[in-house]
Order: structure tokens, then sequence, then C-alpha cells
């Protein structure tokens, strides 16, 4: 996740060091069409068959092979530029599918927050190291094209090591014991062979209120995500006044305390789900809705303060507490329909990208003035609204538990040949 989202983000630093002047409508219709992954659902359809190992180590390795040809597009073609980072978008699309694909078959159920959180964090890792990164190497020697040469390689290295160590199930691992074996797959309630030809109840998934509790906290937090991914450095250069290199370590900040927050979230939200035996569905809520309602106030606050210090603290504080988010929503895929969660990832995923497509989009048409901070103003209460609209709809209908239409009929049946197989 973090070498996704180094490769996700260098496009936003690389604007300010293009040394031809790119239109700025251009610039957001170029993140727009990156960004844009609604392919999402039949990836995760693949992942859901065939399993998420090499869909979302193959998604990071062309990501990366994309990543390392972008500087010689933008230099031969403009429309080049495009269509290569709109099949980067197309291959970065397939990693939150397929990772849902590989926890629905490696997480137990008292541990799958925090082991789906801490892979979450490192998007935002990614984003903490991208940004100042990305600063320094824009403004270094080698100029904006070393961005890519440096993220793409680490994808290629990643790709090559994540092959080598990861198996695609517990049952394919060539080291692992009978009893962790059995711990994991009792506890998820199926093994390989259960899953293998199941066809998804798609009529039941998509008119469940569960489900689209999901795809309605997705959309509200990835609104204020998409919105400062693409707009932070930006907003610190004109308004802040602050220098590339700057804008870039000052726009990680409110990643870095997300990164972290991601993290402790997962281990607070289990451990009140297993050692104080708070329900599932009330975690879910309390980490999902007070996230939100904590990420209004402080957007708001930072569209009313008038020093750096201040908005800066501001914004640090709404992006960091979206942690808390992931260790709810995120994970709710797995607590609802854990041999679906791939597919109710893509497709809560699906809608979730739309921030990507609409807000740097809309932004471009309020902020006329970059400078303006009262244009800006309207950005941070727009993401507000969105936070507080996704806290109601998750609140009344998010739920904790395995749907009907996701129960394994005949229950969980040990496979002992697997077992003997394995070893």
């Amino acid at each position: 996740m973090t070498s996704v989202m180094c490769s996700r983000l260098n496009l936003s630093l690389m604007f300010f060091g293009l040394v031809i002047e790119i239109d700025v409508y251009f610039s957001f219709t170029l993140y727009s069409l990156r960004d844009s992954s609604l392919y999402q659902i039949w990836i995760s359809f693949l992942a859901n068959k065939f399993g998420g190992k090499y869909l979302f180590g193959g998604g990071i390795f062309l990501t990366g092979v994309f990543t390392l040809l972008t500087p010689l597009c933008a230099r031969w073609s403009v429309y080049l530029l495009i269509a290569i980072r709109v099949f980067e978008g197309f291959f970065e699309g397939v990693t939150y599918p397929s990772i849902h694909a590989i926890w629905s078959k490696w997480a137990p159920p008292q541990e799958r927050t925090k082991l789906a959180t801490f892979a979450f964090s490192g998007s935002y890792v990614g984003t903490v190291i991208s940004l100042p990164l990305s600063g320094a190497l824009a403004d270094s020697r080698a100029g904006w094209p070393a961005i890519f040469y440096v993220f793409g390689s680490i994808a290629v290295v990643w790709f090559l090591l994540w092959c080598f160590i990861v198996s695609e199930s517990p049952a394919m691992h060539p080291t692992i014991s009978n009893q962790e074996l059995e711990y994991i797959q009792g506890n998820i309630g199926y093994t390989d062979e259960q899953t293998q030809n199941i066809k998804p109840p798609w009529c039941s998934i998509l008119t469940s209120p569960a489900v689209w509790a999901i795809v309605a906290a997705h959309v509200a937090e990835n609104w204020g995500f998409y919105t400062w991914l693409t707009e932070l450095p930006t907003f610190m250069k004109h308004v802040l006044n602050f220098s590339l290199s700057q804008s870039g370590f000052l726009a990680a900040l409110p990643y870095l305390v997300m990164a972290i927050v991601v993290m402790i979230s997962g281990q607070i939200a289990d451990s009140l789900r297993s050692k104080i035996k708070v329900s599932t569905e009330r975690v879910r809520k309390i980490f999902t809705c007070g996230a939100f309602l904590c990420q209004l106030i402080f957007m708001i606050a930072a569209g009313f303060t008038r020093t750096a210090v201040a908005c800066i603290t501001s914004l640090t504080l709404a992006v960091g507490f979206g942690g808390f988010a992931w260790g709810g929503f995120s994970v709710n895929h797995l607590d609802i329909a854990p041999q679906y969660a791939s597919i109710l990832m893509g497709i809560s995923n699906t809608f979730a990208t739309l921030p990507g497509i609409i807000s740097p989009g809309l932004t471009s048409l309020i902020v006329e003035d970059k400078s303006n901070p009262s244009q800006w103003q309207v950005v941070f209460f727009l993401a507000a609204g969105i936070y507080l609209v996704g806290a109601v709809i998750y609140g009344i209908f998010a739920s904790g538990s395995r749907q009907k239409w996701a129960e394994v009929p005949t229950g969980y049946i040990p496979h002992r040949t697997e077992l003997e197989h394995v070893h």
C-alpha cells in the first residue's frame, strides 16, 4: 500500500516542477482520469474467484513500470502522458479489492481490524514519504523526473519480494502448522474449497443497507482525503506562502498523524471487541461516526483560522482523526460478508473514487484565485458537510454481523486432506 501511494502522489508535486506551463483545469482533469477506477467491481469479482495475491502484486508492478515511463511520455506528448497515467490508475485500482480478498482468507475475526488497518496505514506512510521526498527530488539537480524513477523502482523491487514471501491463503503456505491453519480457517468459518465456486448473491448485496452504509462512509472519508491529497500542496504554496519543499514536508504532516492513528485504531478496536466485549457493530459506528464528527469540527476550524500554525494544526487534526474511521468502515466488509469482502470493497471503492474525479475539478471551479482564503473556506465547509452526511448514514444503517446472504450453508468443514497436503 505504501508503494502504491508513493506512485499516486508524485503527480501532485510534479505539476509545480514542469518546465512547461500546464493549464490548471488540465491538471485537475488528469488527476480525475488517473484516479478513476470504475472497473473495480469486475476486478473484485476476479479477486474473489481467483485470489488476490497476483492481482495485488501485479497491479503494483505495472503501476511501477508506468511510473518509470512517465517522464519519457511527458516529454514526447501530453496526450501520451494522459494515456499512461490513466493506465496507471487502472492498475492501482486493483489494490483495495485484492487486499480484502487476501484478508478474507488470512484474518480471523478477533484480529482482522488490527491486521487490515496495519496494511491500510501503508497508504498514509506512502503519503508521508512521498510528499517531502518528491519536493526534495523536484528541487534537486535531477529535477521532477527523479520522482518517478525513484518510486517506480521501489514498486518493481517490492513486487519481487511480494511474490517470494506471500502465499495466497493459509492452506497454500509451505510452512504453516496444522494448528495455526485450523485456528485461522476455523475462526473465519470456511476453507478455500468451500468458497472456491460460490456465486455472489448480487441482488442481496446491492439491496443491503449495511453495504450502502459502508459505501456512504467510504465516499465521505475519501472526499476529504482526495481533496487534500491533491490540493494541500497548492493551498500551502499560494495561501500560506510556503516553498515547494516546505509544502511537501508540511502537507505530509497530517498523513503522518493519520498513519499512526490508523494503526492505533485497529489495536483499540480489537481490544474493545475481545477484552471489553463491545459489539462489533457498536465499535464500527463509534470509530467511523466519531472520526467524521471530529473531522467536521476541525475542517470548519481550518476555514476560520488566520495564521499558518493554526491552519496547519486544524488540518492535521482533521485529516489525522480520519484514521479512526479506517478502524470502522474499512474493515466492515469483512464483518458482514467475509467471503465476498473483495466484491464489497470493489463496490464501495468504485463509489469512493468519485471524490477523486469530482473534488479536484470542483475545487478548481470554486478556487479561481488560489491565494484567496475565503474561496478555500468553501472547500473546507463542503468537506465538513460531506463528513456529516456520511456519519448520519453510517450511524443508522451499518451492521457488524455476518449477513444472512453471506452465511456458509454447511458451516465450517475442516479439510483433513488439505492439512495433510500442506505437510
